[in-house]
């Protein structure tokens, strides 16, 4: 499904608007680095974004997407941006947890596994989240999160006993501790490397949203996905703190509207993308459905041993965005 068309439309109006009011300024070029395909919903609404700034800015600042992990592999991102490499970019903060048991709170199983529920979480991690990420000199301009994240095996799954020794697709501090505690055997892959990983049977599983799925097209390697719901994990856009201080107010008000739509319609095509997916999923030949509940008790036990285990890293910080995020339940 191609969103490309529907996004572009929707920023133009605004970054119209926007132009007249800017003053003349030296063009800037920013490059804007993502480790998810051209296709994929998330770097169709970079893309947006980036034109919506660069259109709203009349060129002041333009923006560079380089998708699919094109310019800069996706674990090296973050620090690309950090280190003024790239001026922007976007990361799945996750991925960091080992720098900060924090960043893994958007994949702590069966946590927050609605929409709903991780928008509640989010709000409850905010403030933490971007102070962290000043103190690291970057500046959140805004997220997204995915889909919920389903089990994609090559044969029928119906008990956690059944996971034992598969090789696993881990990429980040809970994608391997699942591993661990299912007894699979986690295998680092960033998202670029998916269909040849597959392909080539250096892994056999992963958990992820339907949509990698579709856009990896694992249907040509893979053949069951369950529909377990397990987290919603989010891919976070941020900007160089030193470069953004350096931004006009009148720029920095436009990248700051063209963030604020980017969330909201990422978060919109998230929603829309997750039957889409499943129904593309299914039409490549996957056995799309849901988790048997012996999985489910499994995994569900696996959770809360995950649970208790990032609440003892995270400490006081992570029980209180735990337990603010509970209240609002």
């Amino acid at each position: 499904m191609k969103l490309t068309n529907k996004l572009m439309t929707c920023v133009a109006t605004a970054a119209i608007a926007m132009t007249s009011a800017l003053p003349a300024l030296a063009a800037e070029k920013w490059d804007m680095p993502m480790a998810y395909s051209a296709s994929n919903f998330h770097s169709e609404n970079g893309m947006a974004f980036a034109k919506c700034v660069t259109d709203g800015t009349s060129g002041d600042i333009e923006i560079t997407v380089h998708p699919g992990g094109s310019l800069i592999a996706g674990a090296d991102i973050k620090r690309a941006i950090q280190t003024g490499q790239v001026q922007l970019g976007e990361r799945l903060l996750s991925g960091h947890q080992n720098e900060n048991a924090m960043f893994g709170f958007d994949s702590i199983p069966f946590l927050a596994p609605s929409f709903d529920d991780s928008a509640a979480l989010w709000k409850a991690a905010k403030p933490k989240i971007e102070e962290l990420l000043a103190e690291q000199n970057l500046t959140l301009l805004y997220n997204v999160p995915w889909p919920p994240q389903g089990l994609y095996f090559k044969k029928d799954v119906n008990s956690v006993e059944d996971m034992k020794g598969v090789k696993f697709r881990s990429y980040n501090n809970a994608t391997s501790r699942l591993a661990e505690l299912t007894g699979m055997l986690p295998v680092t892959i960033e998202a670029a490397e998916l269909s040849q990983a597959f392909a080539t049977g250096v892994a056999e599983s992963m958990i992820s949203s339907g949509a990698t799925g579709y856009d990896q097209k694992v249907w040509e390697s893979l053949t069951n996905f369950y529909e377990v719901d397990a987290w919603l994990p989010r891919n976070y856009i941020m900007v160089n703190s030193d470069i953004w201080s350096d931004v006009s107010d009148a720029n920095k008000g436009v990248i700051t509207t063209c963030a604020t739509e980017a969330e909201a319609r990422g978060l919109q095509a998230s929603k829309d993308y997750t039957q889409f997916t499943y129904d593309g999923l299914r039409d490549g030949g996957m056995k799309v459905e849901a988790a048997s509940e012996e999985l489910m008790t499994g995994l569900r036990a696996v959770g809360d041993t995950m649970t208790s285990e990032w609440l003892e890293s995270a400490g006081d910080d992570g029980k209180a965005i735990v337990d603010s995020y509970k209240s609002m339940q």
